[in-house]
Parts: C-alpha cells; sequence; structure tokens
C-alpha cells in the first residue's frame, strides 16, 4: 500500500527537483573537466561577462569559448534547483528541518561555487582555486546525494542499526577516500591538463604525488573489502551500498592506472574526475545507512 502523503512527506515535484540538482551537479563536473581537459579555462576571459562587451560567447573566441559558456550555463539551472528544493523544504517544516539545513547547505555552496569560479578566471586559472572549485563540486554531489537518502526516509529521530565497531571502521574507510581525492585534486593540479596552454602548473612533483595519490587509493579498496565481508557476514542493511561502493572503486583504479600508464589521455582524466564524484556520493549513501529512523523498526 503506498505511504500516505503528509505534510512531513516530500512531493513529486521536489523529489523530482531534488533529482535533477544531484544530476546537474554531477554533470558540471564533466563539462567543467571538458573546460579543462580541451585548454577552453579562459574560452570566456571574462566573469561574469564572456568578453569585455558580450555576456555570451562570440564567433572569435571559437570553440573554446562554446565549451567555456556551455558550461557556464549549467549554472543557471543548478541555482534555480537548489532554490527549488530549500523553498519546498521549508514547506516540510518543522519536522524535516534536516532536509532544510541540506538544502540550505546546497544553496550556500552552489552561491560560493560562482564566486569562486569567476575568481578562477581572475586570477587566470590558478591550480590552487581550480583545486577548490572542484574538491566543492564533489562536496555538493555528496550534500544533494544525502538530501536523496533523507528525502526517501519518514521523519524522526535515527538509531544506528550496525556495531559501532563496524561504524567506525566505516569512518576509517571514509577518511582513507577524503586522502585519496584530496591528492587526486593535486595531481590534476601538477598534470599537464592547465585549462589553458598559457597558464604555469603549480610545481610539485606529479609522478610522486600521483604515487601518494594511489596509495590511500589501494588502503581504501582493501577497507572496503573488509567492510563488504563484515557487513555480509553481519547482515547489515550496509550490504548493496558497501558493494556497490567496493565496485566503483575497483573502477576507479583501473581507470586511474590506464591513464597513468597511457599518458593520461584527457578523456580517461575526465571520467576519473566524474567516477570520483560518484564514489564519493555512494560513500555518503552507505555511512546515511549506518542509521535508520526509529519509527521504520
Amino acid at each position: 500500500m503506498a505511504q500516505p502523503r503528509t505534510s512531513q512527506t516530500p512531493g513529486k515535484f521536489l523529489r523530482f527537483t531534488a533529482w535533477l540538482s544531484f544530476i546537474l551537479n554531477v554533470v558540471i563536473i564533466g563539462t567543467g573537466g571538458a573546460v579543462r581537459l580541451t585548454g577552453s579555462g579562459l574560452g570566456c576571459s571574462e566573469w561574469p561577462l564572456c568578453t569585455k562587451d558580450s555576456l555570451v560567447t562570440t564567433p572569435e573566441m571559437g570553440i573554446h569559448g562554446l565549451i567555456e559558456f556551455g558550461n557556464r550555463t549549467i549554472s543557471g539551472p543548478i541555482l534555480l534547483a537548489a532554490i527549488i528544493v530549500l523553498v519546498l523544504s521549508l514547506r516540510l517544516q518543522p519536522r524535516r528541518k534536516e532536509l532544510t539545513v541540506l538544502a540550505s547547505t546546497v544553496l550556500a555552496l552552489v552561491l560560493t561555487q560562482a564566486l569562486l569560479g569567476g575568481m578562477v578566471v581572475w586570477f587566470h586559472l590558478n591550480a590552487n582555486l581550480v583545486g577548490v572549485h572542484y574538491f566543492l563540486s564533489v562536496v555538493l554531489v555528496a550534500i544533494t546525494a544525502a538530501y536523496l537518502v533523507r528525502m526517501y526516509e519518514p521523519a524522526g529521530p535515527r538509531v544506528r542499526v550496525v556495531s559501532p565497531s563496524f561504524a567506525s571502521f566505516t569512518h576509517l574507510t571514509s577518511f582513507m577516500m577524503l586522502l585519496t581525492v584530496i591528492f587526486g585534486i593535486f595531481t590534476t593540479g601538477a598534470g599537464p591538463h592547465s585549462g589553458d596552454i598559457s597558464v604555469i602548473r603549480d610545481g610539485f612533483d606529479a609522478s610522486l604525488l600521483a604515487h601518494l595519490h594511489s596509495w590511500p587509493g589501494y588502503i581504501t579498496a582493501g577497507l572496503l573489502l573488509l567492510l563488504v565481508v563484515w557487513s555480509i557476514q553481519s547482515e547489515y542493511p550496509t550490504t548493496r551500498w558497501s558493494i556497490a561502493l567496493l565496485l566503483l572503486m575497483t573502477v576507479q583504479i583501473f581507470v586511474g592506472v590506464y591513464q597513468a600508464r597511457n599518458g593520461l589521455p584527457a578523456f580517461a582524466v575526465g571520467v576519473h574526475m566524474v567516477l570520483a564524484s560518484l564514489t564519493v556520493a555512494t560513500l555518503v549513501v552507505l555511512i546515511m545507512r549506518l542509521k535508520t529512523v526509529k519509527t521504520a523498526f
């Protein structure tokens, strides 16, 4: 029997918009990666205008202008979706405060990202700013994923459904994945894909950083394998998501090894960037499955 619609239950339009918000935040990582990997980072030389005299790209800007402006246009739907999700979440108050908090955080980060994107252009694709820009994009994907999880859960206090040791081990795995992502950002910052031929890289040893990026990645994969076995043996509700996360991490490792051994082809690097955000989103779902709403028992 379908769950009756109440003032605490997200409606169809909210569910649609929340999913759209998540998808768009993943998509813009792909398009942002395309900007960088095709050398289109300064395809629009100004911000918020594309050129000093035009809001949109001009024929003189060529393909690089089209790629960069195309990436910028996605920011509008992302902002609109974030606003709609927040407004509709406010209507579910006071029992669904967690949805409002998550939606407010998403909107704040979207606005921050817009300003940071402008700073990236103003400072001519500074590698550190670009790295922060990407990291916040991954955070946005993670938070929109968390919103989706809570959106489908009923209101009420949440209680842990796994042992304390399993929860701690999951958080240790999360920390290792965080290190993997951070070192991956530094590695990309030292690599050949700067976003424009004139941009100087951050000066770090790319080969060393590649190893520093891979080591926590391998450790994370090993920890995930243990989590899967532990979850299956204990019959925890985290099993499905721990398996999904292990599979994603395995694909990520294969893509990472492939690109490292083949001169960092742009397409592989782009896939690696997008998969990183989906891997983190899956990790967020796994962490949230450590608990369930008390009324669900």
